[in-house]
């Protein structure tokens, strides 16, 4: 489904018409241009440069990766240098940040499911419960997810951790006391 381009114009997100998702978009400037207000694509002299894409334009400048010539109508801004629209697209060298993250582990999630599903063979607790702990430990000041999330998973893992680690040191405080009480 297309992107309104008036969203486009005014941030890098825009919301899809069709689905309602949220979407990070980078797009050529050229793109959101009048077609009146076009930038000068001005025709390549004898001996200037040429753009690699269109060999009848001048060049404006050259990509910071491959060293293509690039027409201004094809030259990408992005971090400072200039790229060509193959290197964005294919997110080489430096490049590579305009490929957004997609994805995330969610380590509240897993440091909240290991000592619950621990739970079901008791024994692994003994395992699953400090693991569990120096997890929402380690990770607590990492992002926690590409989507808005708080921190509650963490908590609730801290606590159980905390339950079953405590639960594990009476029982062997129990055994061992009544060991040596006979």
């Amino acid at each position: 489904m297309p992107l309104p381009k008036w969203e486009l114009a005014t941030s890098e997100v825009a919301v899809c018409t069709s689905c309602g998702s949220s979407n990070v978009v980078k797009v050529f400037p050229a793109v959101l241009a009048p077609t009146h207000m076009l930038p000068s694509t001005e025709a390549a002299l004898e001996g200037e440069a040429a753009c690699f894409d269109h060999p009848a334009r001048r060049a404006v400048g050259a990509c910071h990766q491959c060293g293509r010539y690039v027409c201004q109508l094809c030259s990408v801004e992005f971090g400072g240098p200039t790229w060509c629209p193959s290197c964005v697209a294919a997110g080489a060298g430096q490049a590579r940040s305009a490929n957004p993250e997609t994805s995330r582990n969610l380590f509240d999630s897993t440091a909240l499911i290991l000592p619950l599903a621990s739970l079901l063979m008791y024994p692994m607790t003994i395992i699953a419960a400090p693991a569990s702990l120096v997890l929402s430990v380690m990770k607590w000041s990492q992002p926690l997810s590409l989507v808005r999330r708080n921190r509650w998973r963490f908590v609730a893992a801290i606590l159980v951790s905390v339950a079953e680690i405590a639960g594990w040191t009476l029982l062997i405080a129990f055994l061992v006391s009544g060991r040596f009480s006979r």
